[in-house]
């Protein structure tokens, strides 16, 4: 019997044994390509040599130091290579071991933002529905997914959500995309002026939207108008590329693509590519100084903050993604991964929407492909997949609820960078295996 607290109580997953590449193995020997980087995490695949010699190098000098005594110089230079690489404006590095971590800390950060400023008034965030931002309470209270909220709503802070930027099932006929982004930006605008704009704190999103909905790109010139509004009101844009950024839609930051600056920004996963638990918040210098010349001391903290082993890790990652051209290449092998997604299940008649940027693609499975039908949440069609997909030999990341949470099901591909074309043949041939078998 294990004593492993698992996340499924009623059934035992195998047991990994290695990896190497795109591919994990388990104790039996059997091959599994790793199509979703386990939830978009292992963009460098797995075994990368220059990340697992970092972290032994590392090893070799100091495992830890806490950060109310020290500052360590894999912090430091990882901390300045992001500023430099970031978006224009971003100033400062938090330093945490997840992207939960991560949000949690860019929320207190808008708020003490606020305090520091003299607007103890603003108390809400706003956010979409179908997004997702992490499990911790505060990450889950302004994430907008219904069937995760469910239960804990009594402990959750307050927090509004406007509609998502969903084209392929909210963007009316006749509506140019233009046109259904700046519909978008009035809602948010009319949800500002509800709550009191004197009130509201930020409003976050995710460039690209992940796990809940399976990677939804924005239309184009929403998250400008988003930008213009949040300006005209003081409100503070947060950004959570925690699944989207660090290549994964073929730039390193997400909202490169959509040339939008945030006042704070979220990254995890793909900065340690799974090699070690890490992840960052950014912000602005003028947040930043908000808190230095204020108080001087932000009211937050974790015992892992800034972990040097955790940042060497990142560092290394950073050399492959941008030295090494990791990033372009998952540019180049997304459009790859797209074309034979189109060519594979473009007609499929329970794919509705094949959808995302670079090595983040999303497929929205339907029981009408004309109607946009879902299949019934009790036919299960999320979890039968990744089953039958898995006992293929592929890892892939399915979700329900696609469309509000209870309606509606995807699957997300977020395979590692180094991924080859005869890879996503493979990929794209054990994924038409699953969805023939639960369709």
């Amino acid at each position: 019997m294990s004593h492993v607290f698992a996340r499924n109580s009623r059934s035992t997953p195998p047991r990994v044994a290695r990896g190497e590449g795109a591919y994990l193995f388990d104790t039996d020997g059997k091959a599994y390509l790793d199509g979703s980087g386990g939830a978009a995490v292992s963009c460098l695949g797995h075994g990368d040599p220059a990340v697992t010699r970092a972290i032994r190098d590392q090893l070799d000098k100091v495992a830890f130091a806490h950060t109310g005594f020290f500052t360590s110089e894999p912090a430091e230079m990882l901390a300045d290579r992001l500023v430099a690489l970031a978006p224009e404006g971003m100033d400062r590095v938090y330093l945490v071991s997840g992207g939960s971590e991560a949000m949690e800390s860019a929320l207190k950060l808008a708020r003490q933002y606020f305090v520091e400023l003299g607007q103890p008034q603003r108390r809400r965030i706003i956010a979409r529905r179908q997004s997702y931002h992490g499990n911790t309470l505060g990450a889950l209270a302004v994430g907008g997914n219904a069937w995760r909220r469910e239960q804990f709503d009594p402990l959750l802070i307050e927090a509004h959500h406007v509609a998502p930027c969903y084209a392929y099932r909210d963007q009316r006929v006749g509506e140019s995309p233009e046109a259904y982004g700046a519909r978008l930006v009035r809602e948010l605008e009319d949800t500002i002026q509800r709550l009191g704009p004197d009130t509201v704190i930020a409003f976050l999103a995710e460039p690209v939207v992940g796990a809940t909905a399976g990677a939804v790109p924005p239309v184009p010139g929403y998250f400008k108008g988003v930008r213009e509004l949040c300006d005209r009101y003081g409100i503070l844009l947060v950004l959570d590329e925690v699944m989207c950024g660090m290549g994964r839609t073929g730039t390193l930051f997400a909202c490169e693509q959509e040339d939008v600056r945030p006042d704070i920004l979220a990254v995890a996963k793909g900065l340690g590519a799974g090699y070690q638990p890490v992840g960052a918040m950014l912000c602005t210098a003028t947040v930043h100084d908000a808190i230095a010349n204020g108080s001087g001391f932000f009211q937050h903290g974790h015992t892992y903050l800034g972990h040097p082993v955790a940042a060497a890790a990142a560092g290394a990652v950073l050399s492959r993604l941008t030295e090494d051209g990791l990033v372009d290449r998952a540019a180049a092998m997304g459009t790859v991964l797209r074309e034979a997604l189109e060519a594979r299940f473009g007609q499929h008649p329970h794919i509705g929407d094949i959808r995302g940027r670079g090595m983040f693609q999303g497929l929205e499975i339907v029981a009408d492909r004309d109607t946009k039908t879902p299949f019934p949440p009790e036919n299960r069609i999320a979890p039968r997949l990744k089953a039958a997909a898995f006992e293929a030999g592929l890892i892939c990341y399915p979700m329900g609820g696609t469309i509000d949470g209870k309606q509606g099901a995807h699957v997300l591909l977020a395979p590692p960078f180094i991924l080859t074309e005869d890879q996503v043949g493979e990929l794209v041939d054990k994924l038409s295996l699953a969805v023939e078998a639960v369709t």
